[in-house]
């Protein structure tokens, strides 16, 4: 299995994931042939790569943190309570209090239990989503990635799924905002952004006013775009003015949000999303938590295709714990782009002056 760019694959190429769309129902399931009706469709809805059976990687097992099914659950909670909060009059306001904020809990509860049982594994996005309804799929992703980090800093039980509730609905005042302003492909005007920045506290005013969210899970949509400076919005807090999860969602948020694709720019490569979190340590983000994500995260997954600076391209198949940015590369196209008839590895650790300079995400 690997992870391919969707333009270059070659109708026939079968799918080693499904792909799903924003409710977690399966767009295309695994083992689909890809044909050229398909792959036109998916790269319209914004979807530039996928997970395809090969041959040459059939020995690398990629396993995620929390199972599909669990991530399908995920994707359809996140979608209905969205739309229950955003949409009070679909649903008699006692039942939103008593299930909403229950029913995230259970979830995360499924999920904090899945990611326990695999303590050694490192936490890679699932960035295969349609542009069109990234939302849903942003939401969950940072939660994961949150609860990843809440659990490396030693949070309790209860502090995880207070943490995992904020986390899942803090973009939830964004469904508030004209989606033409949420979804523009270029530049915001500084009027537009001003409305951008209404939906932290268009969002803790929802969640507040739920009976079964607590408190501290509504902040974490008030405060997730503070940062430690008091640069930040929509109050300007500063250092422990903002409350421990929304400092930990900062830091996932601003990762996730850097390196998945968006209906106005392609994602960043991992390494510079990193260099960000790093260059703006002390100032945007909390040190010792950007330190706990990069325990956490895998920068370069296994099965990632990734080209590297020689002009080789390959796929990545080991990556050393404290060594994240210099993973062993098993080489499937040379330097001409030509398919090699023996791949073989380079371990970067070793080729010091050989380096990633793209991937397919």
């Amino acid at each position: 299995m690997r992870l391919a760019a969707l333009e270059k694959l070659h109708p026939g190429t079968r799918l080693a994931r499904s792909i799903l769309d924003e409710k977690g129902t399966i767009l295309l399931g695994s083992g689909v042939e890809l044909t050229e009706f398909l792959t036109k469709r998916l790269l319209a809805m914004g979807i530039t790569s996928v997970y395809i059976e090969d041959d040459r990687t059939a020995d690398i097992v990629i396993e995620d943190v929390i199972s599909q099914q669990t991530r399908q659950e995920a994707l359809g909670l996140v979608h209905t309570s969205i739309a229950d909060l955003t949409a009070p009059e679909r649903l008699p306001r006692h039942f939103q209090q008593k299930q909403i904020g229950r029913s995230i809990r259970d979830l995360f509860d499924v999920i904090l239990s899945e990611m326990k049982s695999k303590p050694n594994a490192t936490f890679h996005l699932s960035n295969i989503y349609s542009t069109d309804n990234f939302l849903y799929h942003h939401s969950v992703n940072v939660s994961i990635l949150a609860m990843a980090i809440g659990m490396e800093m030693g949070l309790t039980q209860k502090q995880l799924l207070d943490l995992g509730v904020g986390t899942l609905l803090h973009d939830v005042g964004k469904l508030s905002l004209p989606q033409e302003i949420l979804n523009k492909p270029g530049r915001l005007t500084v009027e537009e952004f001003e409305v951008i920045k209404q939906h932290p506290m268009v969002g803790y005013e929802i969640l507040r006013q739920q009976d079964d969210i607590s408190i501290l899970s509504a902040h974490v949509a008030l405060q997730h775009h503070e940062k430690l400076d008091g640069t930040g919005y929509p109050r300007g807090l500063k250092g422990d003015e903002i409350h421990l999860y929304a400092r930990i969602t900062a830091v996932a948020d601003v990762y996730e949000a850097l390196t998945a694709n968006r209906v106005y720019r392609k994602g960043q490569l991992p390494h510079l999303a990193l260099e960000l979190l790093l260059g703006s340590c002390g100032t945007h983000f909390q040190t010792d938590i950007v330190q706990k994500f990069l325990k956490t995260v895998s920068i370069y997954p296994l099965g990632m295709t990734v080209t590297l600076n020689t002009g080789e391209e390959g796929v990545v198949v080991e990556v050393a714990p404290r060594h994240p940015q210099r993973p062993t590369i098993r080489v499937l196209r040379n330097e001409r782009g030509e398919d090699v008839e023996q791949p073989y590895e380079i371990n970067l650790m070793d080729e010091l002056t050989t380096m990633i300079v793209a991937c397919e995400m």
